[in-house]
């Protein structure tokens, strides 16, 4: 076996997603000697972009729209402005267009927000900013809560009594009430559920159940605060930036090196084999890795507490998820296209809709009517094509390929093959006409990418799982990954963390589970004094 000619690392950071690579940097402003290896050529995960659709267009490959990394203290504490990233906002942050050419809008200034919401039904104005100044009271303390180790010690001592200012049992009920029911609680017209609803619909909670309706208040309000920013140049900027900052601080990424085994010795971690024969040794291993991928694969079931081994048997992955990339020769052809043209557009007829939609994902089948999360990068970020043209793309979650038992349109084999993704994005294509006529006529170029290719260009997308693992509630908090590890990042494996969106808080680019692992491992080598230098370890 081939020993690697560098001295033994304090660290090694196994994936070059957002995590690790947050991970990584946050142990090189501690001190550590840290290694990042990354499977694939190209680092930054699922924040990764390409020329590949038309090559005078940039497309994002997996995610776009970076709300929670302008909210996370993890992400904004690593100053990466000073490192080249620059953000990029559209005129106006999310459009859904819904009955006869009518638009729910979401801006950044609420008082925009609420006045287009006042015209398409009076009070829901009112209604919106009274849901804003609920916000500023608890939305601080959520959102830090939320992606703070568990338990949010710190954080749950400042949201205790923001909740109390903001209404006590009366706002935890409201959180607690699914976005379906919370929409027509809080405001009598349509639109304004439409957008909670919608960004409810960015994880795989069912609109009808607990949970959705903190998680749509949540995304809403980041869109009305921070808004939904775009790197500059395309979402490979922030992960370049990341590069920068660990770099900066004396770390070392290698690409193209899949690591293939976590090797563990006496109880604890020693290091990693890599694919090419390479052994790593290093006494802590942060692994962005989702949890099925990482516990009984890159870790031997035996070396894992027996506990983990057997949550691990009821751990269960997010839906699929089909995304297609246009290349367009002119703006999309919005019927009624508003006057500021939002960088996200939701494509569903109503909340009803939606909710059918995401229940049939739930039970295994191919909706008949996508529920389309859409970006307009071009809009967003002129810098992604040539002037008069739009970058776009749209995504939607579909069964996994092994849970999908029917096609409510009756023409997906659910094989996801070729001749599935074609006639499955001709869907979509037909959903976005519905909306703009003429659409089609303006694709220069299009890509499809399926649960089998999101996984091939990403492992940690399993089957196209974008979040590491369902976000519903019997799988968060305490539960993430599996009740064993009841939230945390320390695996129960000494040395070993999981810095992956597997951990809590989840999926999103926020960074919090990478910063999380870090914490630990610095924590544990501080109270347990684990040497910080190593003498080169024996080859396994």
């Amino acid at each position: 076996m081939r020993t690697a000619a560098a001295a033994a690392h304090d660290a090694i950071v196994v994936g070059a997603g957002p995590n690790g690579l947050v991970a990584a940097n946050m142990l090189a402003d501690a001190g550590w000697r840290v290694l990042v290896l990354e499977a694939q050529d190209t680092p930054g995960g699922a924040v990764r972009s390409d020329r590949e659709v038309h090559p005078d267009f940039v497309h994002d490959t997996f995610s776009a729209f970076y709300p929670l990394a302008r909210a996370s203290r993890a992400m904004t504490s690593l100053r990466l402005e000073d490192h080249g990233l620059v953000w990029d906002h559209a005129p106006a942050v999310l459009g859904h267009p819904y009955g006869d050419a009518q638009w729910a809008l979401l801006h950044r200034d609420r008082e925009r927000t609420a006045a287009g919401l006042d015209e398409l039904r009076a009070g829901d104005g009112e209604a919106w900013l009274e849901l804003c100044t609920t916000w500023d009271r608890i939305g601080p303390s959520l959102v830090d809560g939320l992606t703070s180790p568990f338990p949010p010690v710190r954080a749950g001592a400042r949201l205790l009594p923001a909740l109390a200012r903001a209404g006590g049992l009366d706002v935890v009920r409201r959180l607690a009430t699914p976005v379906a029911s919370l929409g027509r609680e809080l405001f009598s017209g349509p639109a304004a559920p439409l957008l909670l609803a919608g960004n409810a619909g960015h994880a795989d909670f069912p609109l009808a159940s607990p949970g959705s309706g903190v998680f749509g208040v949540l995304m809403t309000m980041l869109g009305q605060t921070v808004g939904f920013p775009v790197p500059r140049g395309g979402a490979q900027s922030l992960t370049d930036a990341l590069v920068a900052r660990l770099v900066s601080r004396g770390g070392t990424l290698t690409t193209g090196t899949p690591v293939t085994r976590v090797v563990v010795r006496g109880g604890r971690v020693s290091g990693v084999v890599t694919a090419d024969g390479g052994w790593y040794a290093a006494p802590a291993v942060l692994a962005d890795v989702v949890a099925p991928r990482l516990f009984g694969d890159l870790v031997r079931a035996e070396d894992l507490p027996a506990r983990v081994v057997r949550g691990m048997r009821h751990f269960e992955l997010d839906p699929g998820t089909v995304k297609v990339d246009w290349a367009l020769s002119g703006p999309v052809p919005w019927t009624a296209r508003p006057a500021d043209v939002p960088g996200t557009v939701h494509v569903a007829d109503s909340v009803e809709e939606m909710t059918r939609t995401l229940a049939q994902v739930g039970s295994g089948v191919v909706p008949d009517r996508p529920f389309l999360l859409t970006g307009q990068m071009t809009t967003s970020d002129p810098t992604r094509s040539p002037a008069g043209t739009e970058s776009m793309w749209a995504y939607t979650h579909v069964p996994q390929p092994d849970a999908t038992r029917s096609d409510a349109g009756g023409e997906i084999s659910g094989r996801w093959d070729l001749d599935d993704l074609e006639r499955f994005a001709d869907r979509m294509q037909a959903r976005i006409e519905e909306r703009a006529p003429g659409f089609g006529d303006l694709v220069a170029a299009r890509r499809v990418l399926g649960p089998h290719e999101l996984e091939a260009r990403n492992a940690n997308l399993i089957g196209g799982a974008v979040n590491g693992g369902t976000s519903q509630l019997h799988q968060e908090l305490v539960f993430r990954p599996v009740p064993a590890m009841r939230g945390r990042a320390a695996t129960g494996l000494p040395g070993l963390y999981l810095a992956s969106a597997s951990a809590h808080p989840g999926g999103g680019v926020h960074g919090a589970a990478g910063a999380n692992a870090a914490r630990a491992a610095i924590w544990h080598q501080r109270t347990r004094s684990l040497p910080r230098r190593h003498t080169r370890q024996v080859a396994p």
